[in-house]
Formats: structure tokens, sequence, C-alpha cells
């Protein structure tokens, strides 16, 4: 499945990248990790329609994740599910409104991410009707 991580910080895609690894959790899909470093290029990605999940950086600039994720669920048909990074606890309130899907807060915790994006995975794989147990290992 194909993860999307947006982030104008090499850094922060970096950390998420290994973090999620090959495959956040034994029951999911192989990840390939496409990362994106402008709001122009993850709406772009999105509208193709091969995002299974996708990872933004609510701290990116000058797009900000939850700018750019409730654009997305706005104007993207079929959006994928959209894990929203982000810096404080307190900004919760701002992914409810962005309608992320998901949200991890900085610093990032390996195992939780992994966690939440396996999650995410295994919902988009629910809506799409591929039963996740014909991949292999």
């Amino acid at each position: 499945m194909r993860v999307l991580v947006y982030s104008d910080d090499a850094g922060t895609r970096e950390k998420v990248r290994l973090a999620i690894g090959r495959r956040p959790a034994a029951d999911v899909p192989l990840v390939e990790i496409v990362e994106c470093a402008t709001q122009p290029a993850v709406i772009k990605l999105l509208d193709a329609g091969d995002i299974g999940v996708a990872i933004l950086d609510g701290e990116a600039v000058p797009a900000g994740g939850m700018g750019v994720s409730r654009q997305a669920k706005d104007e993207v048909h079929n959006c994928p599910p959209i894990l929203l990074l982000i810096a404080r606890r307190d900004d919760r309130w701002l992914a409810n409104w962005s309608r992320a899907d998901a949200v991890v807060a900085h610093p990032i915790d390996p195992v939780v991410l992994a966690e939440a994006v396996a999650g995410l995975m295994r919902s988009r794989l629910s809506i799409s009707g591929t039963n996740s147990s014909n991949h292999s290992v």
C-alpha cells in the first residue's frame, strides 16, 4: 500500500519512514512510502487515487498539514484516511477541524505511529474490499 508522507522537513519525513518501516503490523500489506514536500504535490498524488493512507505534518510550511487535510477531505474524491502529526496535544481541536482520521503528537513515538498507520491501513482495506490476507509476506 502506498503511504504518502508530507512534510517540508526531511528529518520529519525520515522519522516517519523509519517508524512505519516496511510493514507497520503483521496483518497489513507492505508499505511503499511516497515522500512529498509541497501542498500541490500532495493534492496531485491524492487526486491520482493510488495513495492508501496519507500522513501530513501539521507544522509544515508554508502549507500546514491541517489545512491540506481539510482541503483534501473537501476536494479529493474517495480521499484516503489521513493521519495528522501535531506539535502540541492542545492542537487536537484543530485536527478535528481538519477532518483528519487519526492524530499523533510530536515527538514521534514509533510504536504509536506504526499502530495508528496500521489501523488506517486496515480501514482503507475494508473500504476498498481488499482482503489483506492475500498479500505476500
